[in-house]
């Protein structure tokens, strides 16, 4: 059985009105999709900045603390405070704090450069779903 194909010539008239018709609908779903991926990406956006001044802030009260948390170990820890203060274990539990520290340290950068790296892949999937759409 042979195909056979049929055209229809349409008019330039019909094709730039029907053009216009597709352009003046897609239009608002482009401008919708791009406020929405605005919007998404001001919020990570402040997301990554509150973790940062999170981790300043923590940063901070690490440093702080490595100096004015050992005189409120010595306080709160009552008679081991005491030993310390004689001088006994003192440089011993001063290194494992430090440690303990520097640890939690490593791990809230990890944390923020890891959330970081989620919101630019985040971005770029917004980007693709834009663009495929």
């Amino acid at each position: 059985m042979p195909l056979s194909y049929h055209f229809e010539l349409l008019p330039s008239s019909d094709l730039s009105a029907a053009q216009t018709r597709l352009l003046s609908s897609l239009i608002p779903e482009f401008n919708t999709l791009l406020a929405r991926v605005e919007t998404h990406l001001d919020r990570l956006e402040r997301r990554e900045q509150a973790l940062i001044a999170r981790c300043e802030l923590l940063e901070g009260r690490l440093s702080t603390n490595g100096e004015d948390g050992q005189a409120m170990t010595r306080s709160s820890a009552g008679g081991a405070g005491r030993k310390s203060l004689a001088g006994e274990g003192d440089g011993s539990r001063e290194a494992l704090k430090l440690k303990a520290v520097r640890a939690k340290k490593e791990r809230l950068g990890y944390a923020v450069e890891r959330l970081s790296l989620q919101a630019q892949q985040r971005e770029r999937q917004l980007r693709m779903s834009v663009a495929a759409q």
